[in-house]
């Protein structure tokens, strides 16, 4: 049996992350050269913004509102890709950033899963799906490096 806390948590840190790694995104595509590395970005914008949307969605069932991500890592995440764009802005550089951002958040996600192991399956598929998608985007970016 599901425990609706443990879903309506790892639903918010669920969403969080998908922020995070939207407003990532969003940051580093006007940098960007090489075409085929734009539209890979933008694809995973795209699927960021539908699994976000998803996600809200399922709060908005459990009568729960969204969580933001932690303005400390916002910060130092807005910080981290500024600082090493200004210094070397290329797609190398925005592929590493990116990532980074693909491991930081598979890690947290499946640390999330764990700690809310009660959460309903449709919200840990939902999780998961998160994660595949940025195994993915990570892998994508691989021949960017």
């Amino acid at each position: 049996m599901s425990d609706k806390q443990d879903s309506v948590e790892l639903l918010k840190e669920t969403n969080a992350g998908i922020q995070m790694g939207a407003s990532t995104l969003h940051e580093l595509i006007t940098d960007i050269q090489n075409e085929q590395l734009r539209g890979v970005i933008n694809a995973a914008k795209d699927e960021h913004d539908e699994l976000g949307d998803e996600a809200h969605k399922m709060l908005l069932q459990y009568g729960s509102d969204t969580k933001e991500p932690h303005p400390a890592a916002k910060a130092m995440s807005w910080m981290k890709t500024n600082i090493k764009m200004a210094a070397e802005k290329t797609d190398s550089t925005a592929a590493e950033l990116i990532t980074d951002g693909c491991n930081m958040g598979i890690k947290n996600l499946y640390r999330y899963m764990n700690q809310y192991g009660g959460a309903d399956p449709s919200v840990v598929r939902l999780t998961k799906r998160v994660i595949k998608s940025e195994e993915e985007l990570r892998m994508n970016v691989r021949e960017y490096l």
